[in-house]
């Protein structure tokens, strides 16, 4: 937990904004009411208490909640007329930004429209060197959802859910949604899970859809969250419930999804930034896909062989462009770089730079005799 988060594996085909920020944390419930922004807020300002340069983007233009939940000085984000960027508000050490502070409350505005004022929000802050960037996803599976996770590399996303069937049948197509985006879903949630009095304690909204959501769909961690009113009127109050009570039941529960995040983070960062890498002394790529046993090795050629970008296949007809002539069989990449958790960017002697998604070489031909070290 002492060891400084890595930089940056992808930060070149990013906008200049998010070049210097290490992980990018979505947090997903897909359906409105159930405490996400809460989790957001909360998980933010825990990441930031053990020692974390933290960042909170509130992503839902049409109801943003940060406005609410924090209580900065400087309630107006401001521009860099010079650099054309909008400089964050801050409170507490935390970066913020949100449509809330905008000067203009709540949009009125149709689904393409407020893409691209997120994706303007979010893309030209200023938001300097961060450790993690938690994202306050909208309600939905839609355009919006779809924008955010194209434009951005998610590290991972954390799923807020509650106890009733009709959450857990929303949350499936967010976790589906995250699954098709090869954005892992690392812990799940499960907010307004019980309270206790008279000695007992109580489930009025039933049990089970946390624990429904990773047994179905393997999330490994559940974190459960009591019905409380401190942490209610705290999200009211402009101060987050783990500032304001740094020792209580709701402030511990958080401090373990924290270690939960840092831990699996770091762990997805190792899978994705060794996937694929070429070996010099064999001559061949090799390939271990992230949350994969499967290991395998590719012939160089191979791969830039089978690019299926415009440059290579019309578009139209399908036509194959390149021809397996055009390749020397002994071409050998410049450098292999990951783009995202789904695919790595290769640049080739010929200045082009193959986008090879990890799907993709996982169909093409493999080298049949594995390079195998011999002892000296």
């Amino acid at each position: 937990m002492s060891a400084q988060p890595a930089k940056p594996i992808y930060a070149g085909q990013l906008p200049a904004g998010l070049q210097t920020i290490s992980n990018i944390i979505a947090v997903s419930s897909c359906k409105g009411g159930v405490g996400k922004s809460t989790v957001a807020v909360n998980l933010a300002y825990t990441l930031a208490d053990m020692g974390a340069r933290v960042g909170i983007f509130d992503a839902d233009v049409y109801g943003p909640s940060l406005p609410t939940m924090v209580s900065p000085e400087n309630r107006i984000l401001e521009m860099n007329a010079e650099k054309r960027t909008i400089i964050p508000t801050e409170y507490m050490g935390v970066k913020l930004v949100s449509f809330g502070f905008a000067g203009q409350g709540r949009a009125i505005m149709r689904g393409p429209m407020v893409s691209g004022v997120i994706n303007q929000l979010l893309t030209t802050t200023e938001w300097g060197e961060l450790d993690y960037l938690v994202i306050d996803m909208p309600p939905g599976t839609g355009d919006i959802q779809l924008t955010l996770c194209q434009v951005v590399p998610l590290t991972a996303a954390v799923i807020v859910t509650t106890p009733q069937k009709l959450a857990f049948i929303d949350v499936a197509k967010g976790v589906r949604m995250f699954s098709k985006l090869k954005v892992p879903c690392v812990a799940v949630v499960e907010n307004m899970c019980h309270f206790d009095a008279d000695g007992k304690r109580y489930y009025p909204f039933g049990r089970g859809s946390g624990s429904q959501v990773v047994q179905q769909f393997g999330i490994p961690h559940l974190f459960d969250l009591p019905i409380q009113p401190a942490l209610s009127a705290s999200g009211d109050s402009g101060m987050p419930e783990v500032v304001a009570d740094p020792q209580g039941e709701v402030s511990r529960t958080f401090q373990e999804l924290g270690v939960c995040v840092v831990q699996q983070c770091a762990k997805i960062r190792q899978q994705v930034s060794t996937a694929v890498s070429y070996d010099r002394s064999f001559k061949a790529i090799k390939v271990k896909v992230p949350d994969s046993d499967e290991e395998f090795y590719l012939h160089p050629a191979t791969v830039r062989r089978n690019d299926r970008s415009a440059q290579s296949v019309d578009e139209w007809s399908g036509e194959q462009k390149l021809q397996y002539s055009d390749i020397p069989d002994d071409i050998e990449p410049e450098e292999i770089r990951p783009l995202g958790n789904y695919a790595v960017e290769i640049t080739w002697p010929d200045g082009f730079n193959q986008i090879a998604p990890y799907d993709q070489l996982q169909m093409m031909e493999r080298l049949v005799e594995v390079p195998q070290l011999t002892p000296a």
